[in-house]
């Protein structure tokens, strides 16, 4: 992945490393502390193991050095340790100790495969980086890997273990790299790897990640809030030490055994807050934080009525993260109360099982595997993440879309709403009915076309609120909406509705060429339907297309020009004419392109003169976009007859559907209330105002521009008569 502490950036002259000792591992000083801390819960042949890949790693690492002026092979113990931590299995370790191997050195992935198995070798595959194969761009090559990495991901969740701790690692040796470098890992780490960490739960990983990121983006930021912090510490270490004593007792006095931690926000947390809240620091009071760890679920909530009767509850402050678990199967009870001389102060009560997984997440399956403990419920959610990672990434088009959809749901910022049976569904802030749609499921969403929030029809753009009960309204024909994508805010919703829309366009792209190409045959006395089939093999196979509608969608698309495929299905003993030219010296012959409105996604209308039925135009085949329409007047269009062959004759059907934008244009006298009545005015021909712009003049003209929808010229013509008779109207054109 990009973001790396390579050692072939810049590497330092570096002598071979001192023979690796013979036998076991253990007496190397880079490993001895790795062995000591495996023993505490792998059995001696398991760390032979590990030993065996570190004696391979060293080998394959000789003479290489990282920045720091370290050997290599220092790197990967490193992280080895940070999984260690975490209780990984060996398989976990040794692909650690492995994992740059197949990047950095000669090292196939087959001889890992041979020495250490295709697990191992399947897990160092997948936190290697793509390096054998050329991108446009650096963006399309880190959106590339990142897609491999979380699609390795999704066979097996090591796989982003390895690459969390490798990351980790990196940002704790990040300042011998050079500012710039610092700046965009430290950015990556903050955008995407702390926001995975907390989507899997680990949060010991992610809260490291979060503040060594901070430091290195922002460190001016980081000296001050730290400095800010230090001097509060002393001010109330004494209030949070009789806060954690105070409490210690009164739960004792209850029989209730509890751990009590009085502990410190960390800086990243506080930053977040000012920044979202928009406070000085010394109006962030819930600094300091007390946790209370239980045996039992039952006694969470003893334990919270203790603290209610010790100090008040802030209103509307208090969160039951048992009863609906976050989405990375965190579980606590949250409640803010009115501390000591007024102080609100952050209180998280939850099980020591609780606990470990807040701190650990998915990592500890591995911890439990054997004596069968799983948390069942932080597994089931981050697989049911990864199901949707896979879905999404069939769906995407390109691996920067599949990018971005992952770092959008990569902040969800709770919020919980029911289904009318009552079930919860979990979504993002800001998420709306479209999103809850698609959360049921995607033809759900495919088809809704209204919905009922707490019974009473809503906006499907609504954002939902916590507790709210939603019921969508479906239409068999249905289709997803091309504006949804302007507020739908989960993966799984934009990338169905681009999938699906993409797929339209495609069908509208088909129909469009054929309508081209039968149209440039007929000109030369041809016809599609009644070509001989050889002709078209010929032509279809010379372009190394799959198929017609292959080929048809080319020319819809502007990628290909209908008049010059023509040219090459005539058959060769057929003396084809030249092709007429238009008197605006465009090919094609003079029977227009008749379009309606209804044309979909492949025909398009310029910004620059936003025709309307009515008008004269022509259309400009752009490619990738299909049919641009321009007005004839148009000075963009002029530019345009650079490229003769791609213009096409067009021309309004007789009866054109639905409304068109149009621009005008009204100098106007400056007096109070002429927005009011101009708008009034338009609204009495039935047009609709989609914007509304001002350009003052001088102190008594102001030119202001509407842009309406209306269907036609006529109809843009009785608009104008009508507000020209307002009083103050100096003047009114079309723009």
């Amino acid at each position: 992945m990009p973001g790396e502490v390579p050692a072939h950036d810049d590497p330092a002259p570096a002598a071979p490393l001192a023979a690796v000792p013979e036998g076991c591992p253990c007496g190397d000083p880079l490993f001895s502390a790795l062995c000591q801390h495996l023993s505490e819960y792998l059995e001696p042949a398991q760390i032979d193991r590990v030993g065996e890949a570190f004696l391979f790693g060293a080998r394959a690492h000789a003479g290489q050095q990282r920045m720091s002026g370290e050997p290599y092979i220092s790197h990967p113990i490193a992280v080895a340790h940070i999984l260690a931590d975490l209780r990984m299995d060996e398989n976990t370790l040794v692909a650690a100790i492995l994992h740059d191997v197949i990047e950095d050195t000669p090292t196939a992935r087959e001889e890992i495969d041979q020495r250490f198995g295709e697990e191992v070798a399947r897990l160092v595959d997948g936190v290697s980086k793509l390096t054998q194969i050329r991108f446009k761009s650096k963006a399309e090559q880190q959106a590339a890997n990142f897609r491999k990495m979380m699609m390795a991901m999704v066979e097996d969740v090591r796989v982003i273990l390895i690459k969390l701790a490798d990351r980790l690692h990196n940002m704790r040796t990040l300042g011998v790299m050079r500012p710039d470098k610092r700046r965009r890992i430290a950015r990556e780490t903050l955008d995407i790897y702390a926001p995975i960490a907390a989507r899997l739960g680990l949060n010991t990983l992610r809260h490291e990640l979060e503040d060594l990121g901070f430091l290195a983006l922002y460190p001016l930021r980081y000296r001050v809030l730290a400095n800010a912090v230090k001097k509060a510490r002393g001010n109330r270490r004494e209030v949070m030490q009789g806060v954690q004593e105070l409490t210690t007792a009164r739960l004792n006095e209850e029989g209730i055994p509890a751990e009590v931690q009085a502990r410190e926000k960390r800086l990243f947390s506080i930053y977040k807050k000012m920044l979202h809240k928009h406070l000085p620091f010394s109006e962030v009071f819930d600094v300091f934080a007390v946790r209370v760890v239980v045996d039992h679920v039952d006694t969470c909530y003893r334990a919270l009525g203790v603290m209610h009767n010790l100090y008040k509850p802030l209103p509307g402050r208090f969160k039951d993260y048992i009863a609906i678990p976050k989405a990375n199967g965190y579980q606590s009870l949250h409640t803010i109360l009115f501390g000591p001389h007024g102080i609100p102060l952050e209180v998280q009560i939850r099980t020591r099982e609780m606990h470990h997984f807040a701190e650990s997440g998915i990592a500890a399956h591995w911890l439990y595997k054997a004596s069968g403990e799983i948390g069942a419920s932080t597994q089931a959610r981050a697989r049911e993440w990864l199901r949707e990672l896979l879905e999404i990434q069939q769906k995407a088009g390109n691996p920067q879309e599949f990018l971005e959809s992952v770092k959008v749901d990569l902040f969800p910022d709770e919020v919980y709403v029911f289904t009318p049976m009552g079930e919860i569904i979990e979504l993002p802030r800001r998420a709306t009915a479209v999103d809850f749609a698609y959360a049921i499921h995607t033809d759900v969403g495919n088809t809704c076309v209204a919905c009922k929030i707490d019974r009473k029809l809503a906006p499907l753009s609504t954002a939902l609120e916590n507790g709210q009960t939603l019921e969508i309204i479906t239409a068999p024909g249905a289709e997803p909406n091309p504006n949804w994508l302007s507020f739908v805010v989960t993966a799984k919703a934009r990338t169905h509705i681009r999938n699906y829309l993409k797929n339209l366009r495609d069908e509208e792209a088909i129909r469009l060429g054929h309508r081209l190409l039968n149209k440039a045959l007929n000109t030369i006395g041809f016809d599609l339907d009644n070509l001989a089939p050889g002709h078209l093999e010929r032509l279809l196979s010379e372009y190394a297309y799959a198929s017609l509608a292959e080929m048809l969608k080319d020319i819809g698309l502007g990628n290909r020009m209908a008049p010059l495929v023509a040219r090459l299905l005539i058959p060769s003993e057929h003396d084809v004419p030249t092709l007429p030219q238009t008197r605006d010296n465009r090919p094609g012959g003079n029977t227009p392109v008749i379009i309606s409105g209804t044309e979909g996604l492949v025909v398009s209308f310029a910004k620059c003169c936003l025709p309307i039925p009515g008008d004269s135009i022509a259309g400009f085949l752009s490619t990738g976009r299909g049919i641009v329409v321009h007005r004839r007047s148009c000075p963009n269009a002029a530019d345009l007859r650079e490229h003769p062959e791609r213009w096409l004759d067009m021309q309004w059907s007789p009866e054109p559907v639905g409304e068109y934008q149009a621009q005008v244009c009204i100098h106007a006298s400056n007096l109070r209330g002429g927005l009011a009545r101009m708008a009034g005015a338009i609204a009495e021909t039935g047009a609709d105002i989609d914007d509304v712009r001002f350009d003052d003049r001088d102190n008594n003209v102001t030119i202001i521009t509407f842009l309406l929808r209306v269907k036609n010229r006529t109809h843009l013509a009785r608009v104008m008569r009508r507000v020209r008779h307002e009083r103050g109207i100096l003047k009114v054109y079309r723009h």
